[in-house]
């Protein structure tokens, strides 16, 4: 698949606005002005009417589709351009875009907590697609023409209605109308029997309707932040000439082109009229002992800039470029008895890492999936029954959150789970990297990398986890499916004969020199599924059995045992510095099957709360971590195996090591906008490539 090389400069604009915002942020408890709108039964919600203008942008979250055809030569028809193919009726393309970025402006009308308005926005884009493609047919099977067409769009206008819902400071909305956009088409022909090129260029207007949705979320008494996703489908052109194919046999060519595409905002608006912002307001009690409804937003745009790149391998890491990724998942729960609970959370994802989330085994964009998509693509990641049985003595009371209907438990208890979910929702758990919506982003440190959780590629299980909690530790267990094949999105049924089994002890302390609580969690799993040996590939590929050492991955593939462990520590050197570090090692003997590359891993930082500075609710972390290979993976790769995350075609071996860098600053209660940085040194395990630098602006808010 082709991927185009994007410049790492446009990610600068998210962090731009939420540095605008945050310098505003000390006005927001200062304003005598605000006013509190009441919501009546539930919480309370801010009054959202009145004109509103604002800046919007993004690198890399936005993704292009292209058709072309039906397509004549000569005025004889041919079924259409595509890449090595002629024998479909479009040619149909998606890519990235370097950037997007504009201004809009609108008004909206409120009653009582719905909302209506208009708006309208232009915006300048660089969605484009390069096309390469054989035309076979009309003499052309001895020495088949060459074509080049290249589409881009430059600017883009919308005129939309909106409708929405406002809750607490956060505005939800739907929204619709008209959209249009120029195009630039351009072509090549290249004559291969006498080098003759032939060029052409086509200027197009579009117009077409747009659909989208949206979140915002108020940060000041005039100011907003927010997401913005619209699907634009500028429809069908009629015929148009594009220039002629050289050759005997060639002639003027026309036909026809469509354009639709997926594009994501990160916006920032002023409200010259101002904001009325929420007042503290209870759910009623008999609706919060029952049920729990939290959600969260988060978008990540990270780009790198150029690095030593001799040559490239199917899953490397490409230089020079930038990609975002955006999920908002909402966590539904109910109370169905005394200590019985379901949980249901649905979850809306776009974006790709960059590279589609390759090249680096410990991979710097937590947030980034295996299953990435270039629109809004909705799962059910998980849904689950949680049985609690108390086992009497002192209890805890635990407040409504994420998954967590408020309840009152015995500390000494036993839980069951059954159903869908994350492994590391019950396991390797560390509060000062566990989670990359909010601390660090490399999969190296959020993780116990070398542990090779079973999941499908967003990241998730079905099975059951059983848990035994007394004040001092907890035992975990947890059995679960494993994927058919590595990297695999389906989950295999026979969890009788190939399944994931993963057993952890937390012991729960305080160090009398410190005075402050820490937690050591040791961990065991062994995974048995389909996989291929290291050993036995090489040795088949050598003897000549398969030229092709991927070829022969796959054909030996069969159920194999993978095992491993890992320790991971998390430590209180006062209220506000903790440290934390894990070590993990598999037997690296056969393929990983859902997680990454990784067979040895060390990881450990220190996590600072802003108290001293007096921001106490922002974050600094600094981590580092180094990952290796065991002799058996390192000598695959060197033959051009391909892994689930790296394969550069060849390898100069060589630990991968890595930096990272973060500040968190919460905006206001719920949202935090977060800078990051990461150095990576051999990524991949390739002393050939990089050292490569990242760079990233993360939004995150939840209620």
């Amino acid at each position: 698949m082709p991927r185009l090389a994007l410049r790492a400069r446009p990610t600068i604009l998210p962090a731009v606005l939420a540095g605008t915002v945050l310098a505003g942020v000390p006005a927001l408890a200062a304003d005598p002005g605000i006013r509190p709108v009441p919501g009546g039964p539930g919480p309370a919600y801010i009054d959202w009417s009145g004109p509103y203008l604002g800046l919007e942008g993004s690198a890399g979250a936005s993704f292009g589709d292209y058709a072309f055809g039906p397509t004549t030569i000569g005025g004889r028809a041919i079924p259409a351009f595509r890449s090595g193919d002629s024998t479909r009726r479009s040619d149909a393309g998606r890519d990235a875009t370097t950037a997007v970025g504009g201004v809009f402006g609108g008004h909206n009308w409120q009653w009582g907590p719905w909302l209506a308005g208009v708006e309208a926005d232009v915006y300048g884009a660089n969605l484009k697609r390069p096309v390469p493609s054989t035309i076979r047919g009309f003499g052309y099977e001895d020495a088949p023409a060459f074509a080049i067409i290249r589409d881009k769009t430059d600017v883009y206008g919308t005129a939309r209605g909106r409708v929405g819902y406002a809750f607490d400071s956060a505005l939800v909305y739907a929204t619709f109308g008209l959209a249009g956009a120029n195009a630039r088409i351009l072509a090549d022909y290249p004559d291969l029997a006498t080098g003759e090129v032939a060029s052409a260029r086509r200027e197009r207007s579009f117009l077409g309707f747009t659909l989208g949705a949206g979140l915002q979320i108020a940060v000041a008494p005039t100011l907003s932040l927010g997401l913005d996703y619209r699907y634009v489908d500028l429809g069908r052109s009629g015929r148009f000439a594009l220039g002629t194919v050289p050759g005997p046999a060639g002639g003027p060519v026309a036909t026809q082109a469509a354009f639709a595409s997926h594009q994501m905002m990160a916006r920032l608006a002023w409200h010259p009229e101002g904001l009325r912002l929420p007042a503290d307001a209870d759910v009623p009690d008999d609706l919060s002992s029952r049920f729990s409804l939290h959600g969260q937003t988060t978008f990540l745009n990270q780009g790198v800039p150029g690095f030593r790149s001799p040559y490239r391998g199917e899953n490397s890491l490409v230089p020079r470029q930038a990609q975002a990724t955006t999920t908002a998942t909402i966590f539904l729960g109910l109370k169905l008895f005394e200590g019985t609970e379901l949980y249901y959370n649905p979850e809306f994802s776009q974006g790709f890492g960059l590279s589609r989330t390759l090249g680096v085994a410990g991979f710097v964009n937590g947030e980034a999936q295996k299953a990435g998509a270039p629109f809004p693509k909705l799962r059910s990641n998980r849904y689950f029954v949680r049985q609690t049985f108390g086992l009497g003595g002192e209890t805890v009371t635990v407040p409504d959150g994420p998954n967590q209907v408020a309840a009152t438990y015995d500390v000494e208890r036993i839980t069951v789970v059954a159903g869908k979910f994350a492994l590391g929702d019950f396991f390797d758990g560390n509060v000062y990297a566990h989670d990359p919506r909010v601390d660090f982003m490399n999969w190296s440190l959020w993780a116990s990398s070398a542990w090779d959780f079973p999941a499908n590629l967003p990241g998730f299980t079905q099975g059951v986890m059983v848990e035994y909690n007394r004040a001092e530790f907890a035992i975990r267990a947890a059995y679960t499916q494993v994927p058919k094949q590595p990297s695999n999105d389906v989950l295999d049924p026979r969890v009788f004969e190939r399944a994931g089994v993963n057993v952890e002890f937390e012991g729960r302390y305080t160090l009398p020199v410190l005075a402050q609580p820490g937690k050591l969690r040791l961990g065991l799993f062994s995974n048995v599924g389909n996989s291929a040996s290291y050993r036995q590939v090489l040795a088949l590929t050598g003897a000549g059995a398969f030229d092709d050492i991927n070829d022969a991955a796959e054909a030996t593939r069969r159920p194999r045992r993978k095992s491993g462990a890992y320790a991971n520590l998390e430590q209180a050197v006062t209220a506000d510095l903790g440290v934390f570090a894990r070590a993990s090692a598999s037997d690296g003997r056969s393929e990983s099957l859902s997680f990454t590359d990784i067979d040895r891993s060390l990881s450990g930082g220190i996590s600072l709360k802003g108290t001293s500075w007096e921001r106490p609710a922002d974050t600094v972390g600094i981590g580092a971590a180094v990952n290796g290979l065991t002799r058996a993976h390192q000598d695959y790769f060197a033959a051009g195996g391909l892994g689930l995350l790296i394969g550069d075609g060849r390898l100069n071996y060589a630990p991968e090591r890595a930096f990272e860098a973060y500040y968190a600053a919460t905006l206001i209660p719920r949202v935090v906008a977060t800078l990051d940085y990461q150095f990576v040194a051999n990524p991949g395990y390739n002393r050939d490539r990089g050292p490569a630098h990242f760079f990233a602006a993360r939004l995150h808010a939840d209620f």
